[in-house]
C-alpha cells in the first residue's frame, strides 16, 4: 500500500473542502490560504473574472455581499496525476445558491481543474479553472437565451 499517495489524496480531498468552506461562509483569508500567492483563476465559465489570486478573492467578495445563501458540495475528487510536488485534479460540484433578484434558490454544476502545488504549508492550488457545465432556475434577468 502506498501510504504517501494515501495521504495526499487525503490532503488534497480536504484541500477542496476548505475550498467550498471559504467560499460559503465568505471567508476570504481562509479562500487565499487555499492558493499559491501567484495563483491564477478562472471562473469565466459561470460568468465571473479571471485573474489573480487577489483579484479574484476581491471580486468574489463585492459579489457575495449580494448572495444571502450558497453551499458548495465538491465531489467525485479525481487525482488525475499526482507526482512528488504537483498534482492535476478534476472535482465535481454542485452549488445551490440565492442569487440577487430571486426568492427562489438556483443551482450551478460542473468541475473544478486545480493544478496543485506541495509547498512547506502542504498542498495549494496554483490554478483553478472552474467549468460551469449546467444551470438551472436562473432569475429572468440573468437567463440567456438558447
Amino acid at each position: 500500500m502506498d501510504w504517501q499517495r494515501l495521504a495526499d489524496e487525503q490532503a488534497i480531498s480536504a484541500l477542496l473542502y476548505r475550498y467550498a468552506r471559504a467560499v460559503d461562509t465568505k471567508d476570504w483569508a481562509l479562500y487565499r490560504s487555499v492558493f499559491t500567492d501567484d495563483a491564477v483563476i478562472d471562473y469565466t465559465s459561470a460568468g465571473g473574472i479571471a485573474g489573480s489570486r487577489d483579484e479574484v478573492a476581491d471580486w468574489l467578495a463585492a459579489a457575495f455581499t449580494a448572495i444571502p445563501v450558497s453551499m458548495h458540495y465538491i465531489t467525485n475528487i479525481e487525482i488525475l496525476e499526482l507526482g512528488d510536488d504537483r498534482a492535476r485534479v478534476r472535482a465535481m460540484f454542485y452549488n445551490p445558491m440565492q442569487l440577487p433578484g430571486s426568492d427562489e434558490p438556483s443551482y450551478f454544476g460542473g468541475n473544478y481543474h486545480h493544478d496543485l502545488v506541495r509547498t512547506e504549508s502542504g498542498w495549494r492550488s496554483a490554478g483553478l479553472v472552474e467549468e460551469t457545465r449546467w444551470r438551472a432556475a436562473l432569475p429572468d434577468a440573468l437567463r440567456t437565451p438558447g
